[in-house]
């Protein structure tokens, strides 16, 4: 029997798991001691050992979340902040410990330097374990760095910029962030240079009962332009996972930003990520996103369009299983006159998982002239799984054009009929619809990350359908 491309995919490669070795483990819990002694292992300077003991405190007095999705199982009593694993910061490949550069192989991550990317960090728990960047970016007056360094190396620029774009109070598990940060990337992109092919970095949690915290910084000065691809992954334990990193984008006058994520974390992760970018005059910025695992997601990239002429664009894809609630959507404030935004977001769920988009666009009076359009699809493929829109919309002038589209569906029997008739198997003709509805975001994506979001629907897929 001729087996489909849909059994065919090895779903291994995301569930290596190593040894759970480290150099240094911090112990569970959340306390002032704990926070001060993991500025003590990243030798903060002393700013920035304030500011963590200054984000516990409002840590504590933050309440949870209670909008979304249940997340009461989260005990941060049984979660262990930092994880140093057993190697250095690394300039070359070969230096990397073999069990780690092993796993990065497998994901594919130093084939894809060669090919297809001007630079690369990669991250292993709570440290970044390798980074690179071509030479000739270097020339340019390019920095691309792990955060810590950026913290030593460049402490003017990154204390101007560094959780203002996200501010410590935002909400309970940016305060978290806050306080125990670590690894992520700082990208500075000097005034009109073009960085014509990709930056990425690339996050992997392999300690169980723990969390990764990263911190990413990105400035694309005036005139400047980036494509910046971050992608994450986690084997399965049977215990929780966090992730709660932050990403925080500034995009100056006339700049252009790019910033993709594929986001495949195990099905024990709480995935509460924060994301925002502050957006100048005349500068657009772009987000392509597909979220993939996770027990739990909470995350609503947001653009603030601060300049006059201001762009944002936003194409996303969430696909939930069983087990799975994957609240997503995206915010945007127009905040000065003929601005814009547009947002294409799509979900599938299947087996009783659940799909929330959740969306708020605001457009303040002094906006003028601007135009958003929202459109939002959900695709069930069971009698069994959730789709759920929650749009907010604050519309505070009437010199606008605004729309907003959304439609909740089933796949429609009529077409596997068609395709049926033309010679494919009802597996193969679903699982076609599916990889269809979800072409519009992978066909924004470079070619690699466009083919590994393809397989990990197909590992979504795989018994599940028919």
């Amino acid at each position: 029997m001729k087996k489909n491309n849909i059994e065919e995919i090895n779903r291994n490669i995301y569930d290596i798991k190593n040894k759970d070795e480290y150099d240094y483990k911090i112990k569970k819990g959340l306390t002032p001691e704990i926070i001060a002694e993991i500025s003590k292992q990243k030798n903060d300077p002393n700013w920035m050992r304030e500011f963590r003991l200054k984000a516990l405190d409002v840590y504590n007095k933050l309440e949870l979340p209670t909008w979304g999705p249940d997340i009461s199982e989260l005990n941060m009593d049984e979660i262990a902040t930092y994880v140093r694993p057993k190697t250095k910061l690394n300039s070359s490949w070969e230096d990397v410990p073999e069990d780690i550069k092993d796993t990065f192989n497998r994901l594919g991550i130093p084939e894809a330097e060669k090919t297809s990317l001007a630079g690369v960090g990669a991250q292993y728990d709570s440290e970044v374990v390798y980074h690179s960047m071509k030479e000739d970016l270097m020339k340019q007056g390019v920095i691309y760095t792990d955060m810590e360094t950026a913290v030593r190396e460049y402490p003017e620029l990154v204390k101007k910029h560094f959780m203002k774009c996200v501010p410590v109070n935002d909400h309970k598990f940016v305060a978290l962030h806050g306080a125990v940060w670590s690894g992520g990337s700082f990208v500075y992109v000097p005034k009109g240079v073009k960085v014509d092919i990709p930056l990425q970095s690339y996050f992997r949690l392999n300690s169980p009962e723990s969390g990764q915290f990263e911190h990413t910084l990105i400035i694309v000065d005036e005139g400047a332009s980036l494509h910046f691809i971050e992608g994450c992954s986690a084997p399965k334990y049977n215990k929780v996972n966090l992730h709660a990193g932050c990403v925080e984008l500034y995009v100056k006058e006339n700049a252009y930003l790019r910033y993709s994520t594929i986001e495949n974390w195990s099905k024990n992760m709480l995935n509460l990520n924060t994301k925002k970018a502050i957006v100048g005059k005349n500068a657009k910025m772009e987000w392509v996103s597909g979220s993939f695992g996770s027990k739990i997601s909470m995350l609503y990239p947001m653009s603030i369009l601060n300049g006059e002429g201001a762009k944002t664009e936003y194409t996303g894809i969430s696909f939930a299983g069983k087990g799975q609630n994957l609240d997503n959507g995206f915010k945007v404030i127009h905040n000065s006159p003929n601005t814009s935004s547009l947002v294409n977001a799509k979900s599938i769920s299947k087996n009783g998982g659940k799909c929330t988009y959740r969306s708020l666009v605001k457009i303040s009076e002094n906006a003028k002239n601007s135009k958003s359009s929202v459109s939002c699809e959900s695709l069930m493929l069971d009698d069994i799984s959730i789709s759920d829109t929650i749009p907010v919309n604050d519309i505070q002038t009437d010199e606008v054009e605004f729309s907003h589209e959304a439609k909740i569906g089933k796949i429609s029997d009529k077409t596997i009929f068609y395709l049926m008739s033309r010679g494919l198997s009802e597996e193969d003709a679903k699982a076609m619809i599916v990889r269809g509805f979800a072409y519009p975001i992978s066909k924004e994506l470079p070619v690699e990350y466009a083919v590994e979001m393809n397989n990990l629907i197909n590992l979504e897929l795989e018994g599940s359908i028919g």
